[in-house]
């Protein structure tokens, strides 16, 4: 259990809310965008040395250059540049006091995975789709002289999360009440979900979070999964909740950055002409009068990858909604935001849709392109996991990308997991075949449109 203590700490920075019988104050958005920021919630996973150590475990015979290193580090993980006062250190990451106070170490909280960049800039709330957070974890752990034995894999892809995967994992070692378990209960963890972290901006049009759209938009509890850390009694969720109702109120407020680059006005109106005839149902209309029918779509009907709707099994699920996260708000016929189970997956709003590839709820369409046309989807790609517009597939909408036959032998993990491969796990890239019957003249046009969502 040691990683999974760690890991717990480490993933469970994240950020506060407050909990008990509900928010007493009003939720402000100032005030959460500084919680999110500023605080931690719990204590640090790794040492602080751990950060400035971490390039003893790339293959390096010294040190690089100090001018150097910071941007080394966040390219080895696909960590950002901290649009904010962050003592140097990228998003996600803030000098905490280490577990059971032994002094100084390195925290992380929720803008490891919801932290991105695009254009070469770094946006909150964009889902960061460049992370390796396996090797992250493995190195800072090796770099704090601790080498915990995986109890799952936290990411197969790079750019991907095992989000629920964690989720389910600290789940079993809470008691209904919060309260931590004297043993770990298997709710049926399994870590091949592949999931691609969304935005922060699109939730203030939905009405449910997550991918299948199981859990109700209103809840703050639902966003202190990661708190669930050992080392958090139950009085530390009773502190944080109103913290969290602001940090909610702050993602309500973020607004998708606009697309940078000129677009062809003619063609998009061409295109929002198709988008109303193929796309509009599932995902909405865009400018006054627009509207989101919050969908989703049966899985026999979409046809994408299954094993994030499998992934959090029943028992999970009752788990949940026994518990406190689930008795969140009194009503006239339950208590609380309980999760339910949907038939397939969420379509969401496509809101700055041009910075949030790559798409499907497990990332295996590189540009808005592949998702228009099932059949030109690459079986094998990589790419090169930057964010500037050098690395970035206008025409297309999304990244650019190398096909591949097969993922090449004999390559260490960390640049294995640079290659997707859709024959795996997790990661078909099948199903959503609604764009197939356009032309490519035709999908241009969408995509024009598209860029100016």
């Amino acid at each position: 259990m040691r990683r999974a203590v760690v890991i717990a700490t480490g993933l469970l920075t994240a950020v506060g809310v407050t909990v008990g019988q509900g928010p007493p104050r009003e939720p402000d958005a100032a005030r959460g965008r500084e919680k999110l920021l500023t605080t931690n919630y719990v204590q640090a996973g790794f040492l602080r040395s751990a950060y400035d150590d971490a390039w003893k475990q790339w293959g390096l015979a010294e040190k690089p250059a100090a001018a150097d290193y910071d941007r080394l580090y966040r390219e080895r993980y696909g960590l950002h540049e901290a649009p904010y006062d962050n003592k140097g250190l990228p998003m996600g990451l803030s000098e905490a006091v280490f577990v059971l106070g032994f002094g100084r170490g390195i925290a992380q909280n929720c803008l490891v995975c919801h932290g991105g960049s695009i254009a070469g800039k770094s946006v909150l709330g964009l889902g960061n789709s460049t992370l390796d957070y396996e090797s992250f974890n493995n190195e800072m752990f090796a770099a704090s002289g601790l080498k915990p034995r995986a109890r799952f894999v936290t990411t197969n892809v790079r750019g991907t999360i095992e989000a629920g995967t964690m989720s389910v994992f600290l789940l079993g070692m809470r008691n209904p009440d919060m309260t931590v378990k004297t043993s770990w209960t298997d709710f049926g963890l399994r870590d091949d979900m592949c999931e691609d972290t969304p935005a922060w901006w699109l939730l203030k049009k939905k009405k449910t979070m997550y991918w299948t759209g199981e859990t109700d938009q209103r809840s703050v509890r639902s966003l202190m999964q990661f708190m669930m850390s050992p080392l958090n009694g139950p009085e530390a969720f009773a502190k944080a909740e109103a913290d969290f109702a602001d940090i909610r109120a702050f993602l309500l407020s973020l607004e998708a950055p606009k697309y940078p680059l000129p677009i062809d006005d003619r063609l998009a109106a061409q295109g929002k002409e198709l988008f109303a005839q193929t796309c509009v149902r599932c995902h909405g209309s865009y400018g006054p009068g627009g509207t989101y029918p919050n969908k989703v779509v049966p899985l026999d009907e979409i046809g994408t990858d299954r094993k994030r709707f499998d992934g959090i099994s029943h028992a999970a699920g009752e788990h949940y909604n026994a518990s406190w996260f689930a008795r969140e708000a009194k009503g006239w016929f339950s208590d609380g935001y309980k999760g339910r189970r949907t038939d397939g997956y969420q379509a969401p709003p496509l809101d700055g849709v041009w910075a949030t590839a790559p798409y499907f709820h497990n990332g295996c369409a590189p540009t808005a392109y592949h998702v228009l046309n099932s059949k030109a989807r690459p079986k094998v790609f990589t790419r090169s996991f930057k964010t500037d517009l050098d690395a970035y597939d206008a025409a297309r909408l999304g990244w650019k990308v190398t096909e591949a036959d097969r993922v090449p032998d004999n390559l260490a993990p960390i640049d294995a997991r640079k290659y997707y491969d859709s024959t795996k796990p997790g990661r078909s890239n099948g199903g959503h075949t609604y764009g197939d019957h356009l032309t490519d003249e035709e999908r241009r046009a969408v995509i024009e449109y598209l860029k100016t969502l």
